[in-house]
């Protein structure tokens, strides 16, 4: 009997992850693949990114909208509180018989709840971690704890989920997806993608992503921005392709920062509201050093080979791989990371490509992991597990 397999996208970065396996889980005989777009997906201010979801040729069978009115945390809470009546309505027309989300957005929590009162089993990919620096890390743990499978990105984050309590049979080490992604995409000819950014791709090039740090009270986004764009001055001739924040509270006023800075320095920095995953890691190939606070800087980046430069107690907590260089917000702090990370010796060790998300098989493994899952419903009421 055909499963209808329910993915819920919310931001360019978590559909950049989740499009190979909505691809896979597309071709499966046994699925209807259902997909459902909401937050920055839906907003021209972040590019309107729904279209690369299009363009790839998928289908979105719902789109959620839930407008973000304001920089603070309480406009983001009223935005989730449309997003879960949002959802439940998605949920209500479409009839999953299971969600798969990713990762630990405000938004996420609200899909989440949805799902979880409504009796849908879900499937949570990236548990586990931690990310002190952000207020995702409370979020992630709760998704855990309403979720009924979790494919997590390393042995140790398995580990914490059973820790919190969820049955060892379903908590499966799958690797990361992104890293899977690194090693297996085809990447964009040069030519083409110099032309998308207008840049000759030659030299050092930057790739800088810089998101609000929603736990992080010793400065504003705005002046921990301000300090990164001054350690980027202190190295004139490095090119830097810059991507907007997410939309997380402070995110607007990071962006005309950016804006900014991009129109001062036009013969070597480029602006970009989203690059979407191909680009983003065809860029890869080519650049010298990525540099900011995602996640995508410690988990995928590894994997292309070159150093990231990761500002501030953002990402705190998760595990890294000795390419990783950890900073302080100050520009000087962040000018020292950057020339390390330049440095031949750090370039010669981010080429060894030591990465603790790799695993092989991941896509296969998140693939039978939820088509078991599949298989297998309904699902029986959770049991707390006890160590």
């Amino acid at each position: 009997m055909e499963k209808r397999i329910c993915i819920v996208t919310t931001t360019r970065a978590d559909w950049g992850l989740l499009m190979p396996l909505a691809r896979r889980l597309a071709a499966e005989p046994a699925v209807r693949l259902q997909l459902v777009a909401s937050n920055m997906h839906l907003m021209p201010e972040f590019g309107m990114t729904v279209n690369e979801i299009t363009d790839a040729g998928f289908t979105v069978d719902e789109r959620v909208e839930m407008a973000v009115a304001g920089d603070d945390e309480a406009s983001r809470v009223r935005a989730m509180a449309m997003c879960l009546g949002g959802m439940a309505g998605a949920f209500e027309r479409l009839r999953p018989d299971c969600v798969v989300l990713l990762g630990d957005r405000y938004e996420m929590l609200a899909v989440a709840s949805a799902a979880a009162v409504m009796r849908l089993p879900i499937v949570h990919i990236a548990g586990g971690e931690v990310s002190e620096g952000a207020v995702d890390d409370s979020i992630r743990h709760a998704i855990t704890k309403l979720s009924t499978l979790h494919l997590t990105a390393t042995e140790a984050y398995r580990r914490r989920v059973i820790q919190m309590g969820e049955a060892p049979d379903t908590v499966v080490n799958t690797g990361a997806i992104g890293v899977w992604n690194a090693f297996n995409i085809k990447p964009l000819d040069r030519n083409a993608l110099e032309d998308f950014l207008d840049l000759r791709l030659d030299g050092d090039i930057a790739v800088v992503t810089y998101h609000p740090a929603t736990n992080d009270s010793s400065a504003s986004p705005a002046e921990q921005t301000s300090a990164l764009l001054e350690a980027l001055d202190s190295f004139p001739a490095l090119k830097c392709v810059i991507t907007y924040p997410n939309n997380d509270a402070g995110a607007a006023s990071i962006i005309p920062l950016l804006k900014s800075y991009a129109e001062r320095n036009r013969d070597r920095v480029r602006l970009f509201q989203s690059l979407g995953m191909l680009r983003y890691h065809s860029l890869l190939r080519h650049a010298s050093v990525v540099i900011g606070n995602s996640s995508s800087g410690i988990v995928e980046v590894p994997s292309a080979g070159i150093p990231t430069v990761d500002i501030g107690i953002r990402q705190r907590g998760r595990i890294s791989a000795p390419s990783v260089i950890h900073c302080g917000s100050s520009a000087s702090d962040i000018a020292e990371a950057i020339t390390e990370a330049l440095s031949p010796k750090m370039r010669a060790l981010a080429g060894l490509r030591q990465n603790p998300y790799y695993k092989a098989g991941t896509l296969d493994i998140m693939i039978y992991s939820i088509m078991a899952l599949a298989d297998s419903l309904p699902a029986q009421p959770k049991h707390f597990h006890d160590l």
